[in-house]
């Protein structure tokens, strides 16, 4: 199988980016008074700034416009961001997101694994990837910070981190209500309140639901009631604010979610391993089914996915004197599921792994923030605690029946400080520290009887930064930064039956990353921002799976990876009513040979590439007439860390798109659009996983749909 080369999207990357460029001769822009483009204000460094102060390569989503491009959760956003791939994967779960950002994140999402890429909600850390498919309603922006982010956001940050913030109560008093109804049985209902409730009090709702049908059928089970993919979600989210003082405000928010989802696509390719025991106990890719799509299980019990998860949280400020300010975030949230493959897909059961699992977790950070003229300073303490576990009964491997326990509790306590000073009107240095401190106690039973271990890790983690403002609209800079992760206990540790020393947890990892950036607006009508950066891994775990041994074996490949890339986003406008925007990553990642073999970056495109015209013009009645079309293309990637001679962990390249045709009433009293998400129909792997005995390969979720969407002020 050869690979699928980026030979037609290239040229669009080239042509899109000459196009920018173009814009520096004089006079291509109308002439006109006021701004095009206003600077957006981020919270990426844990306090308000413009955006083209942030010394780092990120993206922005306004909340307010992420229908119109499609958006509906993690995975859309991943379709649009530069070097950013979001997929599902998790024990065959719709409502997992498995972010990867530079070549670096976690497919897996068993108890003792930790994503390299850290989501935060209002400042919250998102601990598990099921349930992290967080729904974007209510949502007043998502940032998306590309490398390391180990200062300021921790441990669990080396890749990148996503911060998601809502709307804050009070910021838009009313009451708005949608609605949306497609094909492939979309129906979505939302509600959002706002108001004050007094002088010092505000408060939010929102609730919802989504739903959409499956793309395939469980074909042995008639009576299954559910269908391959198939989605159902509600959820709610209730803030207040009171502000007794104008020094003091305090938030309190409750969150809660519940999906009941028709197992992921997926399917199995037996044929194409000959060597393996499936092929050889004379079952043949026949024996699933044709539309890899449907799905031949005969376990009842595997059809349904579950997931629910809750929140609190508390946020508190006080400006206690002149320049400094108190900050904390404390909260406690808890998530479960329930789900499971049935790895072979035919009506036999002979391989498979029901699975259930729960996760708490308590956060709390302090912050102190000083701001005086020409510095700034942030400096605070996180603790952090997760209690999980996964349990699958009973699993059933070439035909055996058997029982797997895994369970972690983790400890983590961190300190960091961070400061910059202006050195003048234009220059600015800042840099940070972050000493961390991990522990692990993990506990597992695969038929062997309970092992027990546990382990400690500390790390200080530094950034410096230097940033230089040509003009007010106009910043480059310079970053050299680390990043820490804890060690990992093995997954799924079947390796117990031959070496009762193997479950052991890996070293540290750290990463070094140098960055240069350029981003404003160098003329009215064009934003950009572009980056060229080097990062160097070591001790980095890839997770390997094979069925070789007693049972379905994961283990740690440590290796050391450096990556070089580029990344590039402009938003220009080309005449009065119509913008593009662009986003255009690069990545080049070599992987250090190991035991003889060269493993390979998972889940990592070498071409990242979006296109997005826009057309917005204002009525005569005081409405506007909008229309989008956008564009996205991933590169082909491996499935997993092994490029295995056959290549049958290929992914190959993928081009999606998506169009929106809406209309707002003067006043923004109502807007109706029709949209289309991946309108071409695209079908696409999410994984590949090559076990030795078997290729089980994960299917996108995705297909065409197309709908009506409504939104009501009241």
């Amino acid at each position: 199988m050869r690979r699928r080369r980026a030979r037609l999207p290239l040229p669009f990357g080239v042509l899109s980016v000459a196009l920018s460029w173009a814009v520096l001769a004089p006079g291509a822009w109308p002439e006109g008074d006021g701004q095009l483009i206003e600077e957006v204000v981020v919270t990426a460094a844990k306090r308000e700034q413009g955006l083209y102060e942030v010394p780092a390569s990120l993206s922005v989503f306004d909340g307010g416009a992420l229908d119109e491009q499609g958006i509906t959760d993690l995975v859309d956003i991943g379709k649009f961001v530069p070097n950013l791939v979001v997929t599902t994967f998790s024990a065959g779960h719709t409502a997992s997101a498995n972010p990867f950002i530079r070549g670096i994140g976690m497919q897996d999402h068993l108890i003792t694994t930790d994503p390299g890429i850290g989501v935060y909600v209002d400042g919250v850390y998102l601990g598990r990837q099921v349930g992290q498919h967080w729904n974007l309603s209510n949502i007043e922006r998502v940032e998306v910070l590309r490398g390391p982010q180990g200062t300021l956001y921790g441990r669990n940050a080396i890749g990148g981190a996503i911060n998601i913030v809502t709307e804050a109560p009070g910021s838009a008093p009313g009451v708005r209500i949608g609605a949306e109804v497609g094909s492939r049985g979309r129906v979505n209902a939302d509600f959002h309140g706002d108001a004050h409730l007094s002088d010092r009090l505000a408060a939010t709702l929102s609730f919802g639901i989504k739903r959409r049908g499956g793309i395939g059928t469980f074909s042995n089970l008639p009576d299954a009631r559910v269908e391959v993919g198939e989605t159902r979600e509600l959820f709610g989210r209730l803030a207040l604010a009171w502000q007794p003082v104008p020094a003091f405000n305090l938030t309190l928010a409750a969150d809660a979610n519940d999906g009941d989802n028709g197992l992921n696509p997926y399917t199995t390719l037996i044929d194409e391993v000959p060597t393996g025991a499936v092929y050889a106990a004379g079952y043949r890719n026949s024996n699933v089914a044709a539309n890899p799509y449907d799905n031949n299980t005969g376990q009842a019990d595997q059809l349904r996915t579950a997931n629910s998860a809750s929140g609190l949280s508390a946020t508190a400020e006080w400006e206690f004197a002149r320049h400094w300010t108190a900050k904390a975030i404390g909260s406690v949230r808890r998530s479960k599921y329930q789900a499971g493959l049935d790895d072979d897909s035919f009506l036999d059961n002979f391989l498979s792994f029901p699975e259930r699992g729960e996760a708490d977790q308590a956060s709390f950070e302090a912050q102190l923030h000083g701001d005086f003229e020409g510095w700034h300073l942030v400096a605070g303490l996180l603790h952090f605690g997760e209690d999980g576990a996964n349990v699958q009964d009973p699993t059933v491997f070439l035909g055996f029946r058997g029982r797997f326990e895994l369970s972690q509790e983790v400890d983590s306590t961190a300190l960091f400080v961070n400061a910059s000073r202006d050195l003048g009107s234009r220059w600015r240095l800042s840099g940070g520290l972050r000493a961390t401190r991990d522990e692990k106690r993990a506990t597992t039973d695969v038929g062997t009887g309970t092992v027990s271990a546990k382990r400690r890790w500390r790390e200080t983690s530094w950034d410096f930064a230097i940033h230089y403002a040509a003009t007010d609209r106009l910043s480059a800079y310079a970053t050299l930064q680390s990043g820490y992760q804890s060690g990992q206990f093995p997954a799924r540790p079947y390796c117990l039956f031959s070496d009762p020393a193997c479950f052991t947890a890996s070293d540290n990892i750290t990463a070094l990353n140098a960055e240069a950036g350029l981003k404003g607006q160098p003329w009215d009508g064009w934003e950009l921002s572009a980056a060229i950066f080097h990062t160097r891994y070591e001790d980095l775990p890839y997770q390997v799976s094979t069925t070789a041994g007693e049972g379905f074996n994961t283990v740690n490949l440590i290796v050391e990876q450096e990556t070089t890339g580029f990344e590039w986003e402009s938003a220009m406008h080309l005449a009065g009513a119509l913008r593009l925007h662009v986003t255009l990553g690069y990545l080049d990642v070599k992987v250090a040979r190991r035991h003889g073999v060269r493993p390979v970056a998972p889940l990592t495109p070498e071409l990242t590439l979006s296109i997005s015209p826009e057309y917005r013009r204002t009525l005569a009645n005081g409405g506007e007439f909008a229309a989008r079309l956008d564009y996205a293309y991933r590169d082909g990637m491996w499935g997993e860390p092994s490029s295995d001679p056959p290549r049958l962990t290929r992914i190959g390249s993928r081009t999606l798109l998506n169009f929106h045709l809406g209309y707002t009433a003067p006043g923004d009293a109502w807007s109706a659009a029709l949209y289309g998400r991946n309108a071409g129909d695209e079908r696409y792997d999410h994984a590949r996983l090559n076990t030795g005995d078997y290729l089980l390969r994960i299917l996108s979720n995705d297909a065409s749909e197309f709908g009506l969407r409504v939104h009501k002020q009241l």
